[in-house]
């Protein structure tokens, strides 16, 4: 038993290229990231969270969070996780996305985590849970991604950016 408990306890990092909260909030300079001032605020060993204000520029007509404003949140946490999970030889592109709004927001800030569902060879499966100050679940999203072997030759590796 206790075999079992130190195997499932261990976890070992997901992540093929070097990753760190400078690196990836540097990447949203010029880009729709920075102009929703969403920022990356943590790194685990199989996660990636960042934060999004609710305010003028992420709501909608009624004065409410933008659900579009959620989805880019979760797009952007879980196409950047891909990114850094895969060697660098390969990047990974959005193949489809859903999102479930479970509670309406005015104002605050909210808090995504990408995590993994499953990492495969050709593609990737990324749950992120967008939350609310308080911890209420305020948007569930799923992201498909594609894995491409070798990278655009137009693109930088996203570890340089």
């Amino acid at each position: 038993m206790s075999h079992f408990y130190s195997f499932r306890t261990q976890m070992m990092s997901i992540w093929n290229k070097p990753i760190s909260l400078e690196t990836l909030n540097a990447t949203s300079k010029n880009t729709l990231i920075e102009h929703l001032n969403i920022i990356y605020t943590e790194v685990t060993e199989n996660s990636i969270s960042a934060t999004m204000p609710v305010c003028h520029f992420t709501h909608q007509p009624l004065g409410m969070l933008h659900g579009g404003a959620s989805v880019v949140l979760a797009e952007t946490l879980g196409s950047v996780a891909a990114n850094f999970s895969v060697g660098e030889d390969a990047y990974c592109v959005g193949l489809d996305i859903n999102a479930n709004h479970v509670r309406a927001m005015r104002e605050g800030l909210v808090t995504g985590t990408a995590v993994p569902l499953h990492i495969g060879v050709s593609t990737q499966v990324w749950q992120i849970e967008i939350k609310d100050e308080q911890g209420r679940l305020v948007c569930i999203s799923r992201l498909t991604v594609v894995v491409k072997r070798s990278r655009p030759k137009q693109a930088k590796p996203v570890a340089e950016v």
